[in-house]
């Protein structure tokens, strides 16, 4: 085949690793007369010296090397990461199998048997450079996918200017090859809101920038597209301790209300996809900066509260339809079938998710006959529903994962029309992680019932503390007067001295009890001292003996002589052991052992109310901590 007539691939760098001068020549003949580059060596150390300090294309080596031959040479390429994606095309004149399987196995891309045509060289080495070429575009589109998702999902929180500044400019710092990002933002037509990040952290001050000249650029004619900088007397940095700077206007409509300032320490680190996700993020923040002026609008406005809170509901649900349409594009967990429920699509984290198959083993099977974990009847009928009616069908489903956590999931099956038809041809299903947001409402409504127990314990205490006193105070009445020998020397004065001791203590308990469920309704701080648990116990003990609430109840206290001291309310921590105690005695119907204990574990003290009742019952074991 001529020279000439073999299509170029663009401008390559090949390394050529050959102990022989003439095959090296000619093979440095060839390759640079069809364009490429070429560096040529004449061994395995030498080319991989070389590799170190330099990037390289593709190499091309002899099998028989001196020292390090060609295989153990591909075999040390693989090992390092950063040459993993080399393409490794072999050369030898040995052409028996066995030596093409070694040369396979130690890593190389391709075989070449001498003597070789130039044409066919050519051909195969361009075929590679291409292959190679695409995967890196490969990779490079699916960081940008995934950049992108993961700022949309971020700015989904935000609402003031600094939370935008901040989250755009923490995701281009680590997102990017950048050595410092800053992003500005105006304050709702005030002043700029600044954050930088660099690899000290991050700062909202705009000192580290040089804001007169970014409002200059901002005022200026330059600011309708994004622009390169390399000149440091245009720098937007005040350190410029970097080769270049990549400028974006943030904008909404026609005006500038902001800036991404992007620095680069080398010019090798500003590739074209590094500029695509600036763009990229230059959007995404003009949106979330257009809804954060809106929200502070509508706060500042008393007057037409409403009217903008109806906008920037709109505004808002207009960035929510956005975002969304980003990610449900974007390859994350997504799958599509068509009507006859074969497999169309299957994502990247599809092949790395819990089911785990690559995508060649699952394109254009059943999706039943993959999704085998699931139910045929339910899924059938939710892909027919969607196919029927056109719209959009959502479920929440909980999965547990090995270490027994439960995940909450939204499941959203999405109809699509291919071809301009009105009938959906396909069913895409997204999953989403709702976990968070799950246990989020959990917390509130949590939160709300005990606000409402607040709000009654506050209406009831009153009532009970008028008795309690007058019952406090006659146990005191009648304790006095047997200490004035009022019941002279009968034998039972000493059992109702007991009594009114009992009595008298349980009404200030229930005292400190009502004043418990007032600093629960008011948030009022209790009074903290230095309380000995293992009094505590041993009161908790007297109590429920004299209680007399269960039948052949054996109580057992283990109390540890050099118990150290514990600050907080003795009131509520009797209260406390002596709720789970008397639930405890409620567990043994029949009778049974109470037993309790303090030990000291570490610089804590450990109460523990154990019995050998019924146990809690399965049911109700997300309620034990509910008032």
């Amino acid at each position: 085949m001529a020279l000439s007539s073999i299509e170029r691939n663009a401008v390559a760098t090949l390394l050529i690793v050959d102990d022989d001068t003439s095959a090296r020549d000619g093979l440095r003949t060839i390759f640079e007369t069809a364009g490429h580059k070429t560096i040529t060596v004449r061994d395995a150390p030498e080319a991989l010296r070389l590799l170190r300090e330099q990037s390289c294309d593709l190499v091309m080596l002899d099998v028989e090397l001196p020292d390090v031959d060609g295989l153990a040479f591909c075999r040390l390429v693989r090992a390092q990461p950063k040459l993993k994606q080399l393409p490794l095309v072999v050369f030898s004149a040995d052409d028996s199998e066995g030596r093409k399987v070694e040369a396979f196995t130690a890593g190389a891309d391709d075989y070449i048997v001498k003597p070789s045509t130039p044409g066919e060289l050519l051909s195969r080495v361009n075929s590679h450079l291409g292959i190679a070429q695409r995967e890196s575009e490969l990779r490079g589109s699916n960081r940008e996918l995934s950049f992108l998702a993961d700022l949309g999902r971020g700015l989904l929180r935000t609402l003031y200017p600094e939370q935008v500044a901040r989250q755009v400019a923490g995701a281009l710092f680590e997102g990017t090859n950048a050595a410092q990002t800053a992003c500005a933002i105006r304050n709702n037509g005030k002043s700029l809101t600044v954050c930088v990040f660099d690899r000290e952290g991050s700062a909202g001050s705009s000192a580290l920038i040089n804001q007169r000249r970014l409002e200059k650029w901002l005022a200026s004619s330059r600011s309708d597209s994004s622009l390169r900088l390399t000149n440091r007397k245009e720098f937007i940095f005040r350190n410029a301790g970097h080769q270049s700077e990549y400028v974006v206007p943030i904008g909404f409509g026609e005006k500038n209300t902001g800036a991404l300032v992007v620095a680069f320490a080398e010019a090798a680190d500003c590739s074209p996809s590094e500029y695509r996700m600036i763009d990229a993020a230059g959007q995404q923040a003009a949106l979330a900066a257009q809804i954060s002026r809106l929200y502070l609008k509508a706060r500042e406005s008393a007057a037409t509260l409403a009217e903008e809170v109806d906008r920037r509901t709109a505004e808002a649900e207009m960035h929510q339809r956005f975002t969304e349409a980003i990610i449900d594009t974007l390859p994350l967990s997504l799958y599509a079938i068509d009507r006859e429920y074969r497999i169309v699509a299957w994502n990247r984290n599809r092949e790395l998710g819990e089911l785990g198959l690559p995508r060649g083993l699952v394109l254009g099977r059943n999706i039943f006959e993959v999704l085998t974990k699931q139910s045929r009847e339910l899924l059938e009928g939710e892909f027919g529903k969607v196919f029927e009616t056109g719209e959009i069908h959502r479920v929440e489903q909980e999965t547990i994962t090995r270490d027994g956590e439960t995940n909450h999931w939204l499941i959203s099956k999405i109809p699509m029309r291919a071809g301009g038809t009105e009938q959906v041809t396909h069913v895409i299903t997204v999953g989403e992680n709702i976990t968070a947001r799950v246990r989020a409402h959990r917390a509130v409504a949590r939160a709300e019932k005990l606000a409402a127990v607040g709000r009654l314990a506050a209406g009831v205490v009153h009532e009970i503390n008028n008795p309690l006193a007058t019952i406090a105070a006659c146990a005191e009445s009648l304790e006095k007067r047997i200490k004035e020998g009022t019941f002279g020397d009968s034998p039972d004065a000493e059992d109702l001295r007991d009594y009114l001791g009992l009595i008298r203590d349980e009404a200030f308990r229930c005292k400190s009890i009502t004043n418990g469920l007032l600093d629960f309704s008011r948030l009022r701080a209790g009074q903290r001292v230095p309380v000995d648990m293992n009094e505590v116990i041993k009161c908790t003990a007297r109590l429920v003996t004299h209680q007399q609430r269960g039948d052949n109840i054996r109580i057992e206290i283990e109390a540890e002589d050099d118990l150290p001291m514990v600050l907080g309310d003795v009131g509520q921590l009797q209260q406390a052991v002596i709720a789970l105690a008397t639930n405890a005695i409620d567990a043994m119907p029949d009778g049974g052992t109470l037993s309790l204990r303090a030990t000291h574990v570490g610089s804590r003290v450990l109460v523990e109310v154990k019995d050998t009742g019924i146990g809690i019952s399965p049911e109700n074991m997300t309620k034990i901590f509910d008032p």
